[in-house]
């Protein structure tokens, strides 16, 4: 399967909380087992006075819809910069192979906007693809997928097929109360 496309589809399957497709999940690292916690004696809980309703907190945003606000939040800016979601949703079986590059240099460019914008990105192994490289022992499998047959224990030696990308800082604007974080795009319609 295609890099590219298999980038998109997790993404989206992520997005909208579907699962990942089974031969994405063996890259995935296997869930760490949870220990066993020592019972605790519980004393019975001492009254707590209730805070003046000037300092009462706001409720914490679970960690789940949080990063789903920050993905959503990303598909809405390569949306409003490059039209990401139309060019995608759009058939292309009617159009010539001349107007889909039309389409897809302008797409490729709003996009290319929001990622040198909002984020900064380095390879994850420095290198030119096509180059022989070793790969260390107690590698992180999340860092590096090794393609091929794996045989023996590392170092090991092969070709760097794609350098891979990791994010080092993102700048992604802060996301406002009561917005509906599902509309990425709002409908556009023109008065007369």
């Amino acid at each position: 399967m295609n890099r590219f496309f298999l980038a998109f589809l997790c993404f989206f399957r992520i997005l909208f909380g579907k699962t990942l497709p089974a031969d994405v999940q063996r890259f995935l690292p296997e869930p760490k087992e949870k220990k066993a916690l020592p019972e605790k004696v519980v004393e019975p809980a001492k009254p707590v006075e209730k805070p003046p309703e000037k300092e009462k907190e706001k409720p914490k945003i679970a960690v789940a819809q949080h990063h789903r606000d920050g993905a959503l939040a990303l598909l809405a800016l390569l949306q409003r910069e490059g039209r990401l979601v139309d060019f995608l949703r759009e058939a292309l079986d009617s159009y010539t192979d001349a107007d889909i590059g039309a389409a897809a240099r302008d797409v490729h460019r709003g996009c290319r906007k929001v990622l040198e914008q909002h984020l900064a990105l380095e390879p994850v192994m420095p290198g030119a693809e096509e180059e022989k490289v070793s790969v260390p022992k107690g590698f992180d499998p999340a860092e590096v997928r090794l393609i091929g047959e794996v045989k023996g224990e590392p170092p090991f030696r092969g070709t760097l097929r794609h350098h891979g990308w990791r994010v080092v800082d993102a700048k992604l604007p802060t996301l406002a109360e009561g917005v509906d974080r599902a509309v990425i795009a709002p409908a556009e319609v023109e008065l007369s």
